[in-house]
């Protein structure tokens, strides 16, 4: 809930703009060129920044005026009156900068607050600067040192900085939370949990037809268990992701995944089970020795263009591994049928490889891995959980089209084909 002041701040705000689009006012800012020859000498950086200084300074001088009427005139339009200055801030460039605020108030008595002072004085901006140079590999320390661009400029500290970024990370994870997935077209979700910083962090990733990436969800939990699957997914339908649509689920072996995924969507669920994790499964059971030659025969198997023939393939190697390894036999059986499932549909090549393992999340992953190398000492609450959401979404700003996104079409027919064969019921839009 909004604290009186941010809602009387919003007011101001609100109301500032509305005498600009009536007004339409102009700031003309005039600067003796001896100044502008001092500026540019700095760079032309500096000339920006202390013009854009001046330029605030005179718009919030003008709504003064505007609200008080001209100087030394006391007419029937004046609103407020001129009361007292104090010190107070404005942000530019992402730091606070120090200047001298007018305060009004109104004929009854109450402080009247200067629309323009309160736009220019939010510091949102100022917490996503920091949230962002942070993750690009900034640190608190030397955070002051790289930014400062006003020699009086604050705020900017190490202790405040961390305080910004906590903050930001925050409305940044609350932000992903909270985004609403219902009119997302998706053909694909690819789920994965992963160890991260002595914890479990499960995370859903969806595809969308025209091959955008988006990151849906994720989830903190002490092991990848059926309970932080199952709110993960029931947060996904909390936010509109409709699970009676057919669409293919990128999962590994674990069972609480599978269950859950089979829990929410039923048969509109075609599973695909990720091959790299069914290869490294297999090869884990093998004497090395053995080990080079069984997985280029996964490969060759997985890489069959035909279902029948990829399953041919797989029964010849499982018949082998018996006699090898038992344990790999019944690694390479167990799920055998889910890693085929893009055959089965006949996915096109390039999007196969590209659906048919878990790599989407585990990229996105190794990108928070890197990131926290510079964590030293990992707390308890949402520590975790925030550098990681940050991390997905560095991650989700770099993600291009899925390869073989050209050829998704194909999968949508597919997928419409088996929900009519299944006959699954379409969901009603409602207005």
């Amino acid at each position: 809930m909004k604290k009186p002041y941010q809602i009387g701040a919003g007011r101001a705000v609100q109301r500032v703009r509305q005498w600009a689009e009536e007004k339409n006012p102009a700031v003309q800012l005039m600067l003796p060129m001896i100044e502008i020859l001092a500026l540019a000498k700095q760079g032309a950086g500096e000339l920006v920044r202390e013009a854009g200084l001046r330029v605030i300074l005179l718009a919030i001088q003008q709504e003064a005026d505007a609200l008080t009427g001209a100087r030394h005139h006391h007419g029937p339009d004046r609103q407020a009156l001129r009361w007292s200055r104090e010190d107070g801030f404005v942000v530019v460039d992402g730091q606070k900068v120090p200047i001298e605020r007018r305060r009004l108030r109104s004929k009854n008595g109450g402080e009247v607050r200067l629309g323009t002072y309160e736009l220019f004085q939010q510091t949102r901006t100022l917490d996503d600067e920091v949230w962002w140079k942070m993750l690009r590999g900034l640190t608190t320390r030397n955070y002051p040192l790289v930014t400062r661009s006003f020699a009086q400029a604050y705020g900017i500290e190490k202790s405040a900085t961390s305080e910004r970024f906590i903050q930001a990370s925050r409305d940044k994870l609350k932000e992903l939370m909270e985004r609403p997935l219902g009119e997302l077209k998706l053909c694909a979700l690819v789920i994965d949990g992963t160890p991260f910083k002595g914890r479990q962090m499960m995370a859903a990733i969806g595809v969308g037809n025209d091959g955008k990436k988006t990151v849906l969800g994720l989830r903190e939990g002490a092991t990848e268990n059926a309970t932080v699957v199952r709110e993960l997914l029931e947060d996904l339908a909390r936010r509109g992701l409709d699970f009676t649509t057919p669409r293919l689920y990128v999962l590994d072996g674990a069972k609480a995944l599978h269950s859950a995924v089979k829990r929410h969507a039923g048969e509109a669920a075609l599973i695909q089970r990720c091959q790299a994790h069914k290869r490294r499964n297999v090869l884990e059971q093998l004497p090395d020795e053995y080990q080079p030659a069984i997985d280029r025969k996964l490969q060759a198997a997985y890489g069959m263009v035909e279902y029948a023939d990829a399953r041919r393939a797989l029964d010849q190697l499982h018949r082998e591994l018996d006699r090898i390894n038992p344990s790999a036999a019944r690694s390479l059986e167990e799920g055998m049928e889910e890693t085929l499932t893009i055959h089965k549909l006949r996915v096109p090549e390039l999007l196969r490889k590209s659906l048919a393992s878990t790599n989407i999340i585990e990229s996105a992953f190794s990108v928070a891995e890197e990131l926290c190398r510079r964590v030293k000492r990992w707390r308890e609450g949402d520590h975790r959980e925030r550098w990681a959401g940050s991390a997905l979404l560095l991650a989700e700003s770099k993600f291009r089209r899925l390869k073989g996104y050209r050829e998704i079409p194909k999968l949508v027919t597919a997928l419409a084909d088996y929900r009519i064969k299944k006959g699954l019921a379409v969901k009603a839009k409602t207005a």
